[in-house]
């Protein structure tokens, strides 16, 4: 008999989830820094993070390839050591980039973490693996709810495939036509339906707000899972994406 995944737990339906962590440059909290991390701690707030593989394959909590838009520095996350990474500051923020083990050290179990693992093929292809396996390694011995998803149905596989333990699913999308898009245009064709949701042993999704009501979505929803969606910034969106979504990513405003 085929186990059935483990289930999302209800923490991440109870309260608003922060993009990034609760981020404000204003206030000196960069996106997926330790300061928006504690930030959403104090609020009470779930938590939404990325993740990428540093040159010493450690997770590492930072959303781009490249360092350019949130460092003062350029050149491939994947080209530097975790150590060089921690010590780069982020733009606006006091403190360097983060490794995954850290930020669970942050958080302790207080709030529910979604953890993000970007696409490392390139083309949400097969090349997966070193971060799934650096991911998993980090989170053996914690405790608190965790849910991993990421857009390429390849690494949500690699991953429940070393770690059954934590629920799994899918960033989901319009993947509308794009020619800058580094997708193919097939891949694309293919993901926005969804099809590989049992294939990968995910138990929710997180889709894009905007198209909250592909038939992708309610197909989903009509069995019940769990339907999370990204990234809402104003409460009247985010009273909009309740009529379908179970719960919100969001950012900029209080949800």
């Amino acid at each position: 008999m085929t186990q059935s995944p483990p289930p999302l737990p209800d923490s991440f339906l109870a309260r608003p989830i922060a993009h990034r962590a609760l981020h404000d440059l204003a206030a000196g909290r960069p996106e997926n820094s330790r300061a928006a991390i504690r930030a959403a701690i104090d609020a009470g707030y779930g938590i939404e993070i990325d993740l990428q593989l540093s040159k010493d394959a450690q997770a590492m909590v930072f959303h781009d390839y490249d360092l350019a838009r949130l460092t003062g520095q350029s050149g491939a996350v994947q080209q530097r050591s975790a150590t060089e990474l921690g010590g780069i500051n982020l733009t606006h923020g006091n403190e360097g980039i983060p490794t995954f083990a850290e930020v669970l050290n942050i958080v302790a179990g207080r709030v529910p973490l979604l953890v993000e693992l970007k696409d490392q093929d390139g083309a949400m292809g097969p090349r997966t693996g070193p971060l799934e396996q650096a991911t998993a390694d980090a989170l053996e011995n914690y405790t608190g709810d965790v849910a991993l998803m990421s857009f390429n149905p390849h690494s949500v596989a690699a991953f429940g495939a070393l770690d059954t333990g934590h629920p799994v699913g899918l960033t989901t999308a319009a993947f509308r036509d794009d020619p800058d898009s580094l997708i193919p245009a097939a891949t694309r064709r293919y993901l926005r339906d969804i099809p590989d949701f049992d294939r990968v042993g995910a138990s929710f999704i997180s889709h894009e707000a905007s198209d909250l009501h592909s038939p992708a979505v309610a197909r989903l929803k009509a069995r019940g899972v769990p339907v999370l969606c990204w990234t809402i910034r104003s409460k009247k969106d985010e009273i909009e994406a309740r009529k379908i979504a179970d719960n919100i990513t969001f950012e900029g405003y209080p949800a």
